[in-house]
């Protein structure tokens, strides 16, 4: 029988959260810790010895033994140093358990591995970490024990951000100081402070740990790189929302409770649309905390995983011919008085702080489609991105039919009179209830849909932090807000200037509104009619960190500098590289170690059983087996033939200087390369005996959990 599982007894009891802290700190410690929390005071560094040595109490009587500055390096994971709280021993060769505020506000990693862009050389090895008290300390619970998790900024031994995490407290930062102005002129004088709120849902594979263990390509590059599609696939839909398996189910409830204990509001889990996938998604929080508990999430997934003896896999296209893996960001504004600022309300016409902060976002949206398509641009997200399942390539904004009606009223005769209203749900049954009916429908196409009071970012890969993402949104639409306070803080017509200047916006950036098919060849070239650009793959996309409108938005709001754009810009070419690098060499060689050895056995075989049937029985039609030898010694000299270019461009294409000289060579040669080698693998899968195959097949892994 299910054990019973009381959450609200265990949620949180791994954290060190504002309720321990206020039981174990000093009042006017906790007061002052707080108000860093909240209004973004500097921390008190006096404060820094008491908040250690309760967090070192705390932990130690849960059982931990070390603690660890838990980071978020340029790497895709996170990074961690464990030290034990052991001090010098007493004169008599007691122990001493020593946590001190030092320790707790700053670690030294040696920082020489990890990816910088140029930023520092190998040979300087000093990177900081700080401690973020806006996310609070936790345990993990695992087989090195119990370990006392601090999440930190990381930067190098100069101030710039080697990290994830920094960049996105910068952020915060500025759409807060813009957002209060644009709070100020509509009278709001209560609001202290305006967060970004953000709920990312995290989708997932999960295939058999024995099966993936005999994928080299699972095990080395996260995705199938050979693999013939099996009879059924996901055309019935019959997986999506279907009723969950027993040992996935299983697997779900103890991801659950880990992420519980660990204050992650996990909320919502369903199968998605391809077999052997799912989806996990949390309740909404501030930004910061958001990308701490996503990381979270991803590490958790992949740990209970293996206890299940299962593997989950986070590449946005593990498998393909079926649909891949995304994490939609769910991004909205909120003051600390509870006002969403993307919340229309019933009379959005009428709603004028609202069509302001709409009007923003569009024009930000627009003004910087590159960074945004930028900031979800990843390896595997170029397998996934412009199919038929996921956002195209081309950024554009759903605003639904009630937003856009009255968009369209301020634009053709500057004023909106009306708003279009929801109406009933009428089901036809008269034992169901009728339905309050949205204004709008929803719009699966669209990379950046309007939801009702936020919007949902719908392009960023599910291996990928969501902090680079919500990094560009908060800050371009910090500048758009800063553009509009600037002026209407000088008018002296406020009612007169905000109405003009939400007409101009809106009638200059109206082109990114787009509600209907995004996956339509016709919505391509009616973007490019408009202007929009259409950035295909990662390659194409990395030059938006470093144009000069770039670096002009990101240094006026102290998100980067200069040479923390060119860095990144660096890192992410040498991640492509490094990332096909990796494909191409383990295509290479599961074809000439594996896949060439069983074809050449199967025609061995073939061709001798064709021989004993023509000695036994001249008269015998054989032409079936004759076409099947033919056509699998076809394949076998196109595959070889393959091979050996794969083989060529690989090399050839390493030796190409220049971070992005040298990914644009892998993205235009290897990239092709390895598309005609496994063209002819997945044709002999199908031909070949299946005993003889020398791997589990997409039906092996992706219906066998």
């Amino acid at each position: 029988m299910n054990e019973v599982m009381n959450v609200a007894e265990i949620f949180g009891k791994n954290v060190f959260n504002e309720t321990v802290m206020k039981e174990r700190l000093p009042k006017g410690v906790f007061k002052k810790l707080k108000k860093t929390m909240e209004d973004g005071a500097e921390l008190d560094p006096s404060i820094a010895d008491v908040v250690a040595h309760a967090m070192k109490d705390w932990a130690i009587e849960r059982g931990a033994t070390h603690y660890t500055h838990w980071f978020q390096p340029l790497t895709g994971v996170t990074a961690e140093k464990h030290d034990s709280f052991i001090s010098v021993p007493d004169a008599e060769g007691r122990v001493i358990m020593e946590f001190s505020g030092k320790e707790l506000i700053k670690g030294e990693p040696d920082a020489s591995s990890f990816p910088s862009g140029g930023l520092r050389a190998t040979f300087e090895a000093r990177g900081y970490t700080a401690w973020d008290c806006t996310s609070p300390a936790f345990l993990r619970e695992d087989a090195l024990g119990v370990t006392l998790c601090i999440p930190t900024a990381f930067c190098s031994y100069t101030g710039e951000a080697l990290d994830q995490k920094t960049p996105l407290l910068r952020s915060m930062q500025a759409i807060d100081v813009q957002a209060l102005r644009i709070l100020r002129l509509f009278g709001n004088t209560r609001a202290k402070r305006v967060v970004p709120s953000v709920g990312p849902e995290q989708e997932y594979f999960l295939v058999d740990r024995e099966k993936y263990m005999q994928r080299k390509d699972l095990i080395y590059a996260g995705r199938t790189l050979f693999g013939a599609m099996p009879p059924k696939g996901q055309e019935l839909d019959d997986h999506y929302f279907g009723a969950i398996r027993e040992r996935v189910g299983s697997y779900m409830k103890e991801v659950n409770q880990e992420l519980w204990k660990l204050g992650v509001t996990a909320k919502t889990q369903h199968n998605e649309a391809a077999p052997a996938q799912h989806e996990l998604a949390p309740i909404y929080d501030e930004a910061n905390l958001a990308a701490d508990h996503n990381q979270i999430i991803m590490e958790t997934l992949k740990k209970v995983a293996g206890r299940h003896g299962m593997t989950c896999l986070l590449h946005e296209k593990p498998f393909a011919g079926v649909n891949g893996s995304g994490k939609h960001n769910n991004w909205s504004l909120i003051s600390d008085d509870g006002i969403n600022l993307l919340n229309p309300g019933e009379t959005p016409h009428e709603n004028i702080q609202f069509l302001l902060v709409l009007a923003c976002i569009l024009k930000a949206v627009d003004k910087h489609a590159d960074l945004l398509r930028e900031s979800a641009s990843d390896v595997g997200n170029d397998q996934r991105l412009g199919a038929n399942e996921a956002p195209p390539a081309i950024i554009s904004i759903f605003v639904g039919e009630q937003l856009e009606d009255v968009i369209n009223q301020l634009c053709s005769t500057g004023e909106a009179t009306h708003s279009i209203k929801g109406g009933k749900l009428m089901t036809g049954v008269t034992t169901l209830p009728d339905l309050d009916k949205d204004a709008t429908d929803r719009n699966r196409t669209s990379p950046f849909a309007f939801t009702g009071n936020k919007f949902e970012f719908r392009m960023v890969g599910s291996s990928d932090s969501i902090a680079p993402s919500t990094v560009v949104l908060n800050t371009i639409v910090a500048e758009a807000f800063k553009e509009a306070a600037d002026e209407l803080e000088k008018a002296e017509d406020f009612d007169t200037a905000v109405h003009d200047m939400i007409k101009q916006m809106l009638s200059e950036h109206k082109r990114i509104i787009f509600n209907g098919n995004g996956y339509s060849k016709a919505w391509e070239e009616e973007a490019e009619k408009r202007g929009l650009p259409n950035i295909r793959t990662m390659v194409d996309a990395i030059p938006a960190l470093t144009t000069e409108k770039a670096v002009k938005l990101y240094e006026e709001f102290g998100v980067f500098t200069r040479s923390e754009l060119q860095s990144r810009a660096e890192v992410e070419y040498e991640a492509y590289v490094k990332a096909i690098n990796i494909e191409a060499r383990t295509m290479i060689d599961m074809a000439g170690k594996q896949i060439i050895p069983a074809v050449i056995k199967y025609t061995s075989e073939l061709a001798e059983s064709l021989k004993d049937v023509r000695q036994a029985c001249p008269e015998a039609d054989v032409s079936a087996q004759t076409e099947l030898l033919m056509e699998t010694s076809r394949l076998l000299a196109q595959m070889r033939r393959a091979l050996t270019e794969l083989i060529r461009v690989t090399e050839a294409c390493a030796g190409v200087a220049g971070a992005g000289a040298c990914a644009r060579a892998y993205r235009d040669q290897v990239v092709p390369a390895m598309a005609a080698l496994r063209a002819p693998a997945d044709q002999l899968e199908m031909l070949v005996d299946k005993d003889l195959w020398p791997f589990p097949s997409y039906g092996d892994l992706i219906f066998e959990v």
